[in-house]
This record gives C-alpha cells, structure tokens and sequence, in this order.
C-alpha cells in the first residue's frame, strides 16, 4: 500500500492505492485562502500541515498501517518564506496571486537570458518575483527569510524534518536552468538569494527521507520513506501514464491546464507556454496554464444562487450549449496562457431580456472552454501535435461539459478510472517508485478509460462563432 498526498488550494487529499493501483481509501480536508487586498492570495502554511494530519487521520487506521512509501503532491509556485527556526514569517504567497507584475519586468531586465534558462516568461504566479515583492514591501521579513520552500515541501518539512524539493515543482519557481535540471545561480542572484536559501533538488521518483518518529507514532504507520514528488499537474500526469513523449492531460481543477509531455526540454516562452521538467528523469512537458477553471464554476454557482457544482451543470444542460448569445470571461484572478495578464478579470457579456441563471451557467462552461482551446492554439504554434487529452480533476465528473470542451478543442477525451482523484494518485505512484526502486513505465499504466468523447461538428461549429465573439471581447477588456 502507498500514499499520495495532494496539497491543493482548496483542501488536502490523501489516496492510499494498492499494489495493483486499486484507490483502497481516500480522503479529503478543506482549506481556505484568503485574498486581504484584490488580485492577492494567500494561506497560512500551518494550515496545510494541520489539514494533511486530518486527511492522513480520516483513513482506515488498517490502511495507514500498510503504508509502505509517501508521496506528496501540491499546488505549485507557492512562496513559504521561513525564519532561522523554520517558522513561517507570513502567509504564503500562492500561485494565483497577481501583486508581483513590476518584479517580473525586473527579473527579466537583470537577466537577459532568463526565458533561455527557465523556458518561461516572468509571470507574477512564478516564486520568485514573489520574493521581490517582499524585498521591496516588507524588507524586515526579507531579511529574516533563510528557506523558501514550496507549499507540499513545506509539508514535507514537518513530516521529515528535510528541506528537499523535486524538479517538477522547482521549475515553477522561476530560479531553475529547466535544461540542466538544477538550481540557476544567476536567477537566485537575481532576487538576492544563494542556494543556501534553497531545498535540495531530486527526481521526483526518488527517496528524499522519512517519516520523523513522533508523526508515524501519531499516523499509525512504520517509518517509512518519503518521495521527492511532484507539483500538481506533473503528479497529475504521473497518476494517468502520462510519462511519454506526446502524452496529453486535461486537468480541470481549481486552474486548468493542458499538459502535453516531452522528451526534450522545448521552450515557447513568447506565448506564455510553460516548459518545465516532468516528474521522472530525463523528461520534461509543455503547459498552457488558465488561472481559474472550476474555481469559475463555484463563484458563479455562488453569485447565480443555483446551488453547488452538480446543480450548476445541470442547469447547464437545460439550457444547452451555444444556444444563448452570453459569453463570459473566465478570469478571475487575471490570466496566464496566452495572454500573461495579471489585470484580466471576469465577467458576463451578450446578457438580454432572456437571459436565465441556465444561460449564464452554460455561458461559463464555454467561457473556460474558450480559454482552454487559445491555450491549446499556442501549444500547436509550438510544434505540439495534440488530437487526444486523458481528463483529470474534479471537472472530469461532468460529460455534458467534455462535450463542450472536446468540441471547443476539436480533441477526443478520454475519461479514465479514478481521473477525479488525480495528484494524489501520481504521487503514490512515486513514492512506490522510490521505495521499490522499478522504472517508470513499469509503474505509470494509464488507467482503464470509462468513456471517450468525441467532438460534436455540428456543435463545434456553433461555438465557433461564439469563440470570436469571446477573442474579441478579451481584446476589448485588455484595452480597458
């Protein structure tokens, strides 16, 4: 039995999968984040730990005594600053917080080179123009800051006592040579760091430690290794197979994002995609990274009145994809693929006198469709051949929008067993890995797929004309 531990924004998850890759138990605690000025998001890090042990606690203490290997997944980018006693000095600083636009424009200006190192433009959701922030805004937290860590490595800390990250999620930080696979030192200069201040780098199928004493006492298990890991979605990727060159996820979770893997480090920085290592050796995978996916659903379903998630869709569905003129912007903490526009937010256009709560939940749907195929548009432009994508996350529940979605697209879709569960999986499957020692593609199966959907023409062909509408809107907004 291994475990995968997920960090996500919205809660915890905790996966415990069977030799044979059979989820025997799951569990999920729920955090909150809190956004103290507009386009800022923050959590604090001793919330992650205190869910994590509530999440570990909720399996069957028979499960979590055949624990043989942890894995941990997490959301990315996350700026954890702590003091010379590993205490947090602030909140964290997450992944889709948008304070940081004028330090990117400083990172990139002291380092020419820097999309050539990272692959990556300067985006305000990356670490490290994070840690600039802070210079400039809070100069006493500065100074006391002696670790950053991401925010599963953070969780990690507790659980081992070790500072180590894997290279997937530390190519999100914007302070790694993405090609070489190690911390870059002209990026650390740049934001007046050392690798003094950084965690120690391995493959993300690799042992990095082991549970502390006091905490197996407390979650009932041996003391047993822990892996490096991986950020969310290469976890995600992990968790579906996706280890090969041309392999494709569609993750729909609080973010989305279009994830295709590569055998070589291939860099599109221009159009906002991202490069960044995958999560076993030698591999890396191009993104198109959307800010807010499902976190869209729960505002709207929130602001319309209409319920949680499932009776958004189907209200949806009663109204019927393309058959109202309302479009909606998907952004609501700004955007990144393709756009890099921190300053973009959401809205409903193209309302009239019949314009129902249905409308507008289907005009969402399509909204962060629409995003998702620019975002695809762009990985094409840079050689990526995609006619297929496995979908992963939350947003996998729901075929009426990977209906919208695969026409949207034009991809097939295909749903797999277990695809809800996502990271937590992958980083099971890496914390077998590390344990046992086999290779990837002995353990990364994709698992059984439930149901492939296919684009609808007729209905592509609708949206189509309703995408225009929606890059045309985005152009107006961004000039506003």
């Amino acid at each position: 039995m291994y475990l995968g531990i997920d960090i996500g924004t919205s809660g915890i998850k905790a996966a415990a999968l069977t030799d044979a890759g059979v989820v025997a138990g799951q569990s999920t605690s729920p955090l909150t984040v809190s956004n103290p000025s507009p386009g800022w998001s923050e959590q604090d890090p001793r919330d992650w730990w205190s869910a994590t042990c509530d999440a570990v606690h909720q399996l069957d203490p028979a499960l979590r005594r055949q624990i043989k290997a942890i894995g941990l997944s997490g959301q990315m980018h996350g700026a954890t600053l702590l003091d010379q006693e590993d205490r947090p000095l602030r909140p964290a600083i997450l992944w889709n917080d948008g304070r940081s636009a004028t330090e990117c424009a400083a990172i990139e200006a002291a380092v020419p080179s820097s999309r050539q190192i990272t692959g990556n433009l300067a985006m305000p959701g990356f670490t490290a123009p994070k840690l600039l922030w802070v210079r400039d805004h809070e100069p006493v937290v500065f100074s006391a800051t002696r670790t950053v860590l991401l925010p599963k490595d953070f969780v990690r800390l507790k659980m081992t006592g070790d500072k180590a990250s894997d290279l997937s999620d530390s190519a999100g930080t914007l302070w790694l040579d993405v090609a070489r696979r190690d911390w870059s030192d002209a990026m650390l200069s740049a934001t007046g760091l050392s690798r003094e201040n950084m965690p120690e780098l391995f493959e993300g199928n690799s042992h990095t430690g082991q549970l502390l004493a006091d905490i197996a006492n407390d979650w009932g298990m041996d003391r047993v290794p822990v892996a490096a890991g991986a950020g969310d979605n290469a976890a995600g990727a992990v968790g579906v197979g996706a280890i090969g060159d041309g392999d494709g996820l569609l993750s729909l979770g609080t973010s989305g994002v279009t994830f295709v893997v590569t055998d070589s480090f291939r860099p599109s920085p221009d159009n906002a995609v991202h490069a960044f290592c995958h999560a076993v050796p030698d591999t890396w995978h191009q993104m198109s990274v959307h800010l807010s996916a499902a976190s869209c659903i729960d505002w709207a379903a929130q602001q319309l009145g209409i319920g949680d998630a499932a009776n958004f869709m189907s209200r949806a569905q009663d109204a019927g994809a393309a058959h109202g003129p309302e479009l909606f912007l998907p952004f609501l903490s700004g955007e990144r693929t393709p756009h890099n526009d921190p300053d973009l937010r959401a809205g409903w256009l193209e309302c009239d006198s019949q314009t129902t709560p249905g409308r507008l939940a289907c005009a969402v749907l399509e909204g962060i469709a629409f995003a998702h195929a620019d975002g695809l548009s762009v990985l094409r432009e840079a050689g990526t051949q995609v006619d297929r994508l496995s979908v992963i996350g939350g947003g996998s529940r729901s075929r009426f929008w990977g209906r919208i979605l695969a026409s949207a697209l034009d991809v097939r879709l295909d749903y797999l067993d277990g695809g809800e569960v996502g990271p937590a999986i992958g980083a099971a499957w890496l914390a077998r890995m590390a344990a046992t020692g086999e290779n990837p593609a002995s353990v990364c199966k994709r698992p059984d797929i439930i149901e492939t959907i296919e684009p609808d023409l007729e209905l592509a062909e609708r949206l189509a004309s309703k995408r225009d509408h929606y890059r045309q809107s985005v152009t107006n907004l961004k000039t506003l």
